[in-house]
């Protein structure tokens, strides 16, 4: 998908995702057998680990409640703060300083409870590496681009090494980095991307 050509307003993307956001998926094979559509990242992560019997969603109904925790606190905290941070900061074509400042600050409470969590355990869920991990770890990649010094959160950064040093992830990072957009974008694929914004001038 060429989101910043608009492909996600396409009919047969919408098809898919009422939401027109990445990521989607359709397995071929589905629970009763046919194509299956899926949408949102979450549920996308515990559809295939679930599928596939994966050791990345844990079996003991304890142990995989806590890391659908995690899971849920990278959906719902993590990747909204980090990615409304990302726009106001980077993309924004206004500079606001409250939106700034709210999202720097809550870009880094998130740390600190990452941090917390990771000083007590070797991974989000626990002593594995799950889901939660997988959903989590790309948001703190880079974390200079968000004003963050991962030396400051010592636990944090010991969980980004580790997993930074999985060869699964080194195939995967080369993958983005192959894709990876370079220059700034043009005023039609950031409208494509955040939709037209207007800002009052008082």
């Amino acid at each position: 998908m060429n989101i910043g050509a608009g492909d996600q307003f396409k009919p047969e993307f919408l098809a898919v995702t009422p939401n027109h956001r990445i990521p989607a998926i359709v397995d071929p094979d589905g629970p009763s057998g046919g194509p299956f559509p899926l949408f949102e990242s979450g549920a996308i992560l515990i559809y295939l680990a679930e599928k596939a019997g994966s050791a990345l969603l844990p079996r003991d109904r304890a142990e995989q409640y806590r890391c659908l925790q995690w899971v849920m606190f990278q959906v719902g905290g993590v990747g909204p703060m980090f990615g409304q941070y990302n726009h106001f900061a980077n993309y924004a074509p206004e500079k606001l300083p409250y939106a700034v400042e709210r999202y720097t600050n809550e870009v880094a409470r998130l740390h600190r409870v990452l941090e917390k969590r990771l000083g007590e355990s070797a991974f989000l869920a626990g002593q594995g590496y799950s889901i939660a991990d997988v959903c989590t770890f790309p948001w703190i990649r880079n974390a200079d681009r968000r004003g963050m010094d991962l030396a400051v959160y010592p636990a944090v950064k010991r969980w980004h090494a580790a997993i930074a040093a999985r060869p699964a992830v080194q195939r995967g990072v080369a993958v983005l980095a192959d894709c990876h957009r370079q220059g700034s974008m043009t005023d039609a694929e950031r409208e494509n991307m955040f939709g037209k914004t207007q800002f009052a001038v008082r």
